[in-house]
């Protein structure tokens, strides 16, 4: 499960459980925080604001020559970018100063950040955020009336698969960056899977928004977004040569973090041989 559906829209799921986290150790540490409260729990949001800050930043500074391009991209978090590590590291480093600073908030923040992580661990577990599924046996058409199975067309060399529609606004901001990738990364397959929308009206969005793309197909029934756990679009698969899902991304991808993730992608295909 990549996102929660309310009505007509989606959120990504991940943000959610991670502010729900936050709250539960706010909480938690101005409970045990006693007189002291107050700050156990400013203590608690400054972590986070720290952590999320150099999360991006970690991430921005490590893609700089794609931000550069668009600079105002930087701020736009939607794109997934972000390097988890250093942002846990610094959130966990402030926890600790403040701590060091007053011993009465030592135990209250310890817990706290211990029932964030527990809380986020056993929710995004049981709510399906780490699964890879395997790629559903689909049958889809192409724009000249071909057919084949998805597993099939994803066998044999990484592949990302795009699932979108003409109607989203994130599918339409993100294609140019996913069509200059495909023409960059020779060994990676693309796969550009739209949702429920016919030949003719696909055919015509791509030419008035001069967008070239090899490996469109069609799914009309819009089976493949339940079938791998995503209820909104755009959701991007990221597939090793055996055809299996090494990350699901529910939203948007600016060029920057789609190219992280193909580094990534890249890197698992050439440690394959030597596993």
């Amino acid at each position: 499960m990549t996102a929660l559906q309310v009505g007509p829209l989606a959120f990504p799921l991940s943000p959610l459980l991670w502010f729900a986290s936050l709250l539960l150790a706010q909480w938690l540490a101005g409970r045990l925080g006693g007189a002291q409260a107050r700050a156990a729990g400013d203590a608690v949001w400054l972590a986070a604001l720290v952590g999320f800050g150099v999360a991006r930043l970690a991430f921005v500074a490590g893609a700089a020559p794609a931000y550069l391009a668009s600079p105002w991209s930087m701020l736009d978090i939607r794109d997934g970018g972000w390097s988890p590590a250093a942002g846990v590291a610094a959130a966990v480093a402030v926890l600790a100063w403040r701590g060091w600073r007053q011993a009465a908030l030592r135990r209250p923040l310890a817990a706290a950040a211990a029932a964030g992580a527990l809380f986020w661990g056993a929710s995004s577990t049981l709510l399906g955020v780490h699964d890879r599924p395997t790629l559903p046996t689909i049958e889809l058409t192409s724009l000249d009336g071909r057919t084949a199975d998805l597993p099939t067309l994803a066998r044999g060399q990484p592949t990302v698969i795009n699932l979108w529609a003409s109607w989203c606004a994130p599918c339409r901001i993100e294609m140019p960056a996913f069509a200059e990738a495909q023409q960059r990364e020779r060994g990676v397959r693309f796969l550009f899977v739209n949702q429920g929308e016919g030949a003719a009206a696909v055919q015509r969005f791509l030419a008035a928004q001069a967008l070239v793309l090899d490996g469109v197909w069609l799914d009309p029934g819009s089976r493949l977004g339940p079938a791998i756990g995503s209820t909104g679009l755009p959701t991007t698969l990221f597939v090793d040569a055996r055809g299996r899902v090494v990350e699901r991304h529910f939203g948007m991808l600016s060029a920057a973090s789609l190219a992280s993730r193909l580094r990534a992608l890249q890197a698992g295909a050439a440690a394959e041989p030597s596993r």
